[in-house]
């Protein structure tokens, strides 16, 4: 992390979905996502795509970004995760198992030292 300029707690924003960006309400699913920052984070310039893996199980969706592809780069290990304040995560209730719908598509991808 510390090549890329990159300390615990840095964040930006980001499209949750390369696939339903500027959605006012999108739906994700278990399994891999494709991210796609909006702002800086670090040396890592805006329209880079995180690739991670989404979790829908419980009340909220948990996302956590293992890699990160630069535009004219190469892929790179990373230790994220989707964070949003005030439940904006939090799963509308007609999700049905294995899905999440969410009434927005932004999020913040927040740099952590490991995932709990």
């Amino acid at each position: 992390m510390r090549y890329l300029k990159l300390r615990v707690g840095d964040a930006a924003l980001v499209e949750l979905d390369a696939n339903q960006m500027r959605s006012r309400r999108i739906t994700l699913y278990d399994g891999p996502i494709e991210s796609v920052l909006m702002r800086e984070l670090g040396t890592l310039e805006a329209t880079t795509r995180l690739y991670g893996q989404v979790w829908t199980s419980g009340p909220q969706v948990v996302i956590r970004y293992y890699e990160a592809h630069p535009p004219d780069g190469d892929q790179m290990p990373i230790c994220a995760v989707a964070r949003l304040s005030e439940d904006q995560l939090r799963k509308r209730p007609e999700s049905l198992p294995g899905t999440a719908i969410l009434d927005g598509s932004l999020a913040a991808a927040a740099v952590v030292n490991a995932f709990r």
